[in-house]
């Protein structure tokens, strides 16, 4: 394996720990033996904890992106991208269930600990404002898109915290069934704008 390959697996590997065990209690002895490297050629790929961190959010916030880009190219209307985002929360399930939100966890973890990468952690997070603010936007509520993106970004997000809180499977699917009705509701301002079928 090549050194681009090695370094590439260090940070997918932390990226995971750093998810289910959180950005503290990972050390680097553990992103070492996940990744079956010695310390010694473990630091020839990163000197510090924080080198790893500052990757893992590069990493993420290149993941969102492409993704956002994807959905957009693929979906047939404004609607369609935002029912992806809203779906979301049921193809990542089995994670979000053990875990929480890989953002949401990761972003409150660095705010405790004060720690100087807290803001960079959220780049998914406005990632997914704007390009949902983007989607409303082009689904004729322009003077509200803003607010309609946070509006869905609070509740994914607190979605994601009580169903990982109480352990309910099903709370997810009911709660992802109320926020496609309500972007249902969300009528266009526009007659040309995108008609809202229920999917």
């Amino acid at each position: 394996m090549g050194a681009r390959e090695t370094r590439q697996q260090i940070v997918d590997v932390a990226d995971r720990l750093f998810y289910e065990q959180g950005f503290e209690t990972t050390s680097f002895a553990d992103i070492a033996a996940s990744v079956g490297l010695s310390r010694g050629n473990f630091y020839y790929h990163f000197k510090t904890k924080d080198e790893i961190l500052d990757a893992v959010i590069v990493q993420r916030v290149a993941n969102t992106r492409s993704m956002l880009m994807a959905w957009e190219q693929e979906a047939v209307s404004p609607t369609e991208c935002i029912r992806r985002f809203i779906r979301i929360l049921i193809a990542n399930r089995p994670k979000i269930m053990a875990y929480g939100c890989p953002v949401g966890t990761l972003c409150n973890e660095l705010a405790k600990l004060k720690h100087v990468a807290k803001d960079d952690a959220t780049g998914p997070f406005a990632l997914f404002r704007d390009w949902l603010g983007r989607q409303f936007v082009r689904l004729g509520r322009k003077k509200d898109a803003d607010a309609l993106a946070l509006h869905l970004l609070m509740r994914s997000q607190g979605i994601a915290t009580l169903a990982t809180a109480f352990g309910d499977v099903d709370f997810i699917d009911r709660e992802v069934a109320d926020m496609e009705a309500w972007l249902h509701s969300q009528r266009p301002a526009s007659p040309n704008a995108d008609s809202l079928q229920p999917a």
